[in-house]
């Protein structure tokens, strides 16, 4: 078989970082990928909440392509049509005055990192250095990111940590308020957690955080690389809940599929960074802004919005038939199509059993299935994933 082939070639020569699922996907087209066997599957997972406008969108393949014919990469050291354009969409559609490009998620949260660090420098003293992330959190693997991310299973084997980071209770302000200090000089957290189990806040937490930010007089950080560009029925997640953040850091979805990273930041803040204090060899490079201006043109014009509100509370009902069903299916949790459905025990097998049956669906924290399709995705292909779900689950009640 050639997936026994390919398995064998990542194993000799791909670094061990990931357990990988045993197939090779060759092909997408919207909500659907096949493998290198020709196998079918309905894609719920959005390569963990990247494709929002599905696989291969026409808009941004066209814009790849008329780009890949002009220029794909040229240095920072002139201004590149594209990313104008990009930041001018950005800062036009969001609370943010100026963005920096990078590659990924945890370049932009190294970037904003950074750049706090640096604003707190200028106005209050480099004793001002820390920054409180919380529980659960997850920011990226590079080694500053790590030491942001609330999660020890992703810090061991990597200590020395960066210093300057302290953990508090997601949605607990009382801890939020007891952790600042005259140290604190901006606080870090995702509006909603994918990682650490799709968990939503209270409503008035953010409020709570913002009142903790302005009374401190610190920047408040939204780390919007999963649930940004559309994921929650919002452009970005803060539009739910009333506030605007000082720095956002951007990536995933933002690109169509293409890897861009961004971090979006209030002229204020922003002005903390000069030349020479931070830069990206190929961030905002030609190609990679087309295709983000392509995506986020598309998200903001299409319908993809009120799709992604429409189907995706669609979903959470057809899943609560499920919970009414099945005593073993904990809690449901969601907004949009970032879904999230919590089990009495490991969700592993659930993904295999799926995945077997054409569908494509993620676990995180163990015991947590995770729904992050494609923002284009249709009632009728809810449908078939909760007949799978109910015939596994049917045999799943027999088992426990």
């Amino acid at each position: 078989m050639k997936t026994d082939y390919f398995i064998s070639e990542a194993n000799k020569y791909i670094a061990p970082t990931y357990s990988h699922y045993p197939i090779v996907l060759t092909k997408g087209s919207g909500c659907k990928l096949w493998d290198i066997e020709g196998r079918e599957y309905i894609d719920f997972v959005s390569g963990i909440a990247v494709c929002n406008l599905g696989h291969c969108h026409p808009r941004v393949v066209g814009a790849i392509e008329d780009q890949a014919k002009k220029l794909i990469h040229v240095s920072n050291l002139y201004y590149i049509e594209p990313q104008i354009k990009l930041a001018r969409l950005l800062a036009e559609n969001s609370f943010a005055d100026k963005s920096f490009f990078c590659n990924s998620g945890a370049e932009a949260n190294e970037a904003a990192i950074k750049l706090v660090r640096k604003y707190a420098g200028e106005n209050f003293g480099e004793e001002r250095y820390e920054i409180i992330t919380m529980t659960n959190s997850f920011h990226g693997r590079t080694l500053a990111t790590i030491s942001a991310t609330g999660q020890k299973k992703f810090q061991s084997g990597f200590f020395p940590l960066l210093p300057g980071f302290s953990y508090v209770p997601f949605d607990d302000i009382s801890s939020l308020e007891n952790a600042f200090s005259n140290k604190t000089c901006a606080i870090m957290l995702e509006p909603v957690q994918g990682e650490g189990g799709v968990n939503f806040p209270s409503p008035d937490y953010l409020k709570g955080v913002r009142r903790i930010c302005d009374e401190g007089g610190v920047p408040l950080i939204f780390d919007e690389v999963q649930v940004g560009m559309g994921r929650t029925g919002t452009l970005f997640a803060y539009e739910n809940y009333g506030i605007k953040p000082d720095v956002m850091t951007l990536a995933k979805a933002l690109g169509g599929g293409v890897a861009i990273g961004a971090m979006l930041a209030t002229k204020k803040i922003a002005d903390s960074f000069s030349p020479g204090t931070h830069a990206s060899t190929f961030g905002g490079n030609p190609l990679a802004c087309a295709a983000g201006v392509a995506s986020l043109t598309s998200i903001i014009n299409d319908g993809i919005l009120e799709n992604c509100k429409v189907v995706g509370r669609y979903f959470f009902d057809r899943l609560l038939t499920l919970k009414e069903r099945y005593p073993f299916i904990k809690e449901l949790r969601g907004k949009g199509l970032m879904i999230g459905m919590e089990l009495e025990f490991e969700g592993g097998e659930v993904v295999t059993e799926c995945m077997k049956k054409g569908f494509l669906i993620n676990c995180t924290m163990g015991s947590i299935l995770r729904f992050i399709p494609p923002l284009i995705i249709k009632e009728k292909e809810v449908d078939l994933l909760i007949d799978a779900l109910d015939e596994i689950f049917d045999k799943t009640r027999k088992k426990h």
